[in-house]
């Protein structure tokens, strides 16, 4: 017997039907760590980053401030992406794709593209969130489930964004054991150059980056423990009910969608081209990983975060270094700049760089690497 999808209310903050979490519940459970506790149990490889959960970012008013204004100034240029890498999927994919995203950062962006294909098309898709963790690869009990209520061909695995392609590369390894599903991943934004499907490859600011549960249906990130997740139970997370004063997920959606109307007619030009196009991988993201990981004597990609999305992800649930910013990078990094200052942590401008920013992880983490306040302590 398989477990079956949680749905909100009861899990998560989204309307029944805007997804299905191929997820069990966790909430009861404390998983939470500090911050440093984590980074040091992860880096001595004493423990997965997947076993325990970092305490929720609480963001200030100042940092609420500018997740508004950042949602005002790209919520069109967003909806076109959505727009973009809808169509492209449904013109080259599946004209009624099982939509699954790839939780937690792929979830909002699921909903916002079976919301698109009902505004623009009047089809009602399907849409799940499952669970894949980089080193450990997907929910092999959410892949059964799938492949039991859908056609494999069908399913679309979604994200938010790529960052060096780390868990494309995950998810093409991990589906080869399972027949008929397509390995590939649609995306909102590819500045990595990973995938062959994507709105755009601008680095730009996702809204949903910015933040962690309440702008994802108030869901923490994924959990893989084996004490808690057996053979066949899915991956677990939590439901952060307590945070729903917080909770701007539906005016995240509500804010994009709104703004479908008005891209549609760019959206059209904007497919045509994708569709001509050569869209094939280059992976310049990884090389540029590669290449900062050496020059800033890290050694390791993991610690390397590229991108505005996985660039914020670091100020808010890892133990920053340095964050390298793109020289004359604009209004995107407001927010990066603000929670770079609030954790001590230094910005560099540089040049020659293919994302607007890359956020790198302190490389030699103990707890000494930071202060008693949590800020960074400078040097290596």
């Amino acid at each position: 017997m398989l477990p079956e999808p949680l749905r909100g209310p009861a899990f998560s903050s989204y309307a029944p039907e805007e997804v299905g979490w191929l997820l069990q519940d966790l909430s009861d459970v404390e998983l939470e760590a500090p911050t440093e506790e984590r980074e040091e149990a992860i880096q001595s490889g004493g423990a997965h980053y997947a076993e325990s959960l970092p305490v929720e970012y609480q963001p200030s008013a100042a940092y609420q401030e500018l997740f508004r204004a950042a949602l005002d100034t790209s919520a069109a240029r967003i909806a076109r992406a959505v727009g973009a890498v809808t169509e492209t999927v449904l013109a080259e994919r599946s004209p009624r794709p099982v939509l699954v995203s790839l939780a937690r950062a792929g979830t909002p962006v699921g909903v916002l593209m079976r919301r698109w294909a009902a505004h623009r098309h009047g089809v009602d898709l399907p849409h799940y969130a499952v669970s894949i963790v980089r080193g450990r690869g997907i929910d092999t009990t959410a892949m059964r489930w799938l492949a039991a209520h859908h056609d494999p061909a069908d399913v679309v695995f979604v994200d938010g964004w790529t960052g060096k392609g780390a868990i494309t590369r995950e998810l093409a390894a991990a589906i080869g054991e399972f027949e008929g599903f397509d390995p590939s991943v649609a995306v909102l934004a590819d500045p990595g150059g990973c995938v062959r499907t994507y709105g755009t490859r601008e680095d730009f600011l996702i809204p949903s980056a910015c933040l962690n549960s309440t702008v994802s249906g108030l869901i923490s990130r994924t959990v893989l423990r084996a004490d808690l997740v057996g053979p066949d139970d899915f991956h677990g997370a939590k439901f952060y009910r307590e945070l729903a004063e917080a909770d701007v997920s539906g005016l995240f959606l509500d804010a994009v969608s709104a703004r479908f109307a008005e891209v549609a007619d760019a959206v059209g030009r904007d497919v045509k081209e994708l569709l001509a196009a050569d869209r094939s991988p280059t992976w310049a993201g990884w090389a540029a990983v590669e290449r900062i990981s050496e020059e800033y004597g890290i050694h390791d990609v993991n610690l390397v975060k590229p991108g505005v999305g996985e660039t914020t992800r670091v100020l808010l649930r890892r133990v920053p270094w340095k964050i390298l910013a793109k020289r004359g990078a604009g209004p995107d990094l407001d927010h990066v700049r603000l929670l770079a200052e609030q954790r001590g942590v230094p910005v560099e401008e540089v040049d020659g760089l293919p994302y607007s920013c890359v956020g790198l992880i302190h490389p030699r983490f103990t707890r000494g690497a930071t202060g008693a306040d949590g800020r960074a302590v400078s040097g290596q």
